[in-house]
Parts: structure tokens; C-alpha cells; sequence
């Protein structure tokens, strides 16, 4: 009799915390839809900010309605569900929304117009230095210290080998490299990679399928944006979750 009673509360316990578990992913689901869609509607307002801002410039860079805001919508709407799951920690927040912001507006000025306006990427890093206060000040001065090695790096290579990264690629390494040496060191090397194959995937599918001609020139902004975000998108993830 004592066994079948204990049987009978041991399922009884199995049951109620099958029903908790269920009723917490239930509740982790919802709030992840929710701030997905509070963060789309945020990012189709900012992206909208980004467009006019760059048709604002003192030289022009035009984007189609749509291309910013759609962008931005759909970064920040990740950004957010996943950060309304609990799998992103709250500091790193603001700089990914920050990137991503980035990321969009500068990839398609690059992508239409073949160049990183300076009025992006200039400002961006002391904007991505505040955007990283959060983490606490010895993560701004790892960050700092990031952007100095990435930048050199690109510069060397640009001084060496004009036609494979240009000036604006070694102004937009700055920002990149903050972000990067903020989630970590070995993320600095692991975004330059990344871009790198992103660019050389890119290139080498355009060869095949006659889209681009040997010798063309393929804008490596895009590529830089792409592998940042998604390695301190992917980093950030694995910190929350850890």
C-alpha cells in the first residue's frame, strides 16, 4: 500500500512539474514574440532614420524605401526575441541593436554606391564605445584597444594591397574591431576571417555563375557588417545561455 501511494505522488510530482515546465517555455515563447515584435516596429523607425539620414549626406547615397527599414526590422527583431528569451544578456543589448543599425545602413550605401561614407563611419566608433558602457569600463578599453589593432590591421593591407580593401573598409574596421574585442579577443581574428570568407564565397559564386567578370571589384563592406554582427550576435547568445 505504501508503494502504490508513493508511486501515485511521485507521478503526481512528474505531472505538476511537466505542467511548470510547459507552462514556463509557454511564458518564454510569449515574451520572446513580444519583444520581437516591439523591437520590428523600433527597427522600422529606425531604419527609416538611416535612410533619410544618408540621402542627408553632403554627397548623396540614395536607398530605396524598404531596403533600411526592412533591414533594421529584421536584425532588431531577432536582437530582440532572442533577448526576450533570456539567451542574451541586457549589457550587450544596446551594441548589438547598434551594429546591427550600422551594419544596415552602411552595407547598403556600399552595395548601391560603392563606398562607406565617412559620416557613418567615423562617428560610429565613439558610438559604439557608449553603446559598450554597460559592460563596465574595462570592457570600453579592451574595446578601444580592438578597434586600434583591427584598423592597423586593414590599413597595412590597403597600404599593401590597394585593390583589396579600400579606405573606407579600414575607417569601418575601427567600430568592427571595438565590438569584437568587447565579446573577446579571439572574436577580433574570427570577424576579419569570417569576412573573408563571406567576400571570397561571394565572389567565387558570382565567377561561376557569370555575374561578375574576373578583375571586378566586389565591395567588402557588406561582408565586414555581415561577420560582425554575427559574431557578437552568436557570442552574446552563447553568454546568455551559459
Amino acid at each position: 500500500m505504501l508503494a502504490v501511494t508513493a508511486a501515485a505522488a511521485a507521478a503526481a510530482a512528474g505531472t505538476a512539474s511537466a505542467a511548470s515546465g510547459g507552462a514556463a517555455a509557454t511564458a518564454t515563447a510569449a515574451g520572446a514574440a513580444a519583444a520581437a515584435a516591439v523591437f520590428a516596429a523600433a527597427g522600422l523607425a529606425a531604419g527609416a532614420v538611416a535612410r533619410l539620414l544618408l540621402a542627408r549626406l553632403r554627397r548623396g547615397a540614395r536607398v530605396p524605401p524598404g531596403w533600411c527599414e526592412l533591414g533594421v526590422a529584421a536584425l532588431w527583431a531577432l536582437t530582440g526575441a532572442v533577448w526576450g528569451a533570456g539567451a542574451l544578456p541586457s549589457g550587450r543589448l544596446p551594441v548589438l541593436l547598434g551594429t546591427g543599425w550600422l551594419a544596415v545602413a552602411a552595407a547598403a550605401v556600399d552595395v548601391l554606391h560603392h563606398r562607406l561614407p565617412d559620416a557613418l563611419t567615423l562617428p560610429a566608433l565613439p558610438a559604439m564605445l557608449m553603446l559598450l558602457l554597460p559592460l563596465g569600463p574595462g570592457t570600453v578599453l579592451r574595446a578601444a584597444a580592438g578597434a586600434a589593432v583591427l584598423s592597423a590591421a586593414h590599413a597595412v593591407v590597403h597600404l599593401v594591397v590597394p585593390r583589396a580593401l579600400g579606405a573606407g573598409d579600414v575607417k569601418l574596421a575601427a567600430p568592427l574591431g571595438a565590438v569584437l574585442a568587447a565579446v573577446s579577443w579571439p572574436s577580433v581574428p574570427l570577424g576579419a576571417l569570417l569576412a573573408a570568407v563571406i567576400t571570397g564565397s561571394i565572389a567565387a559564386v558570382g565567377l561561376a555563375c557569370g555575374a561578375l567578370g574576373r578583375g571586378a571589384e566586389l565591395p567588402h563592406g557588406p561582408s565586414m557588417l555581415a561577420a560582425g554582427w554575427l559574431v557578437v550576435a552568436g557570442t552574446g547568445v552563447t553568454a546568455g545561455t551559459g
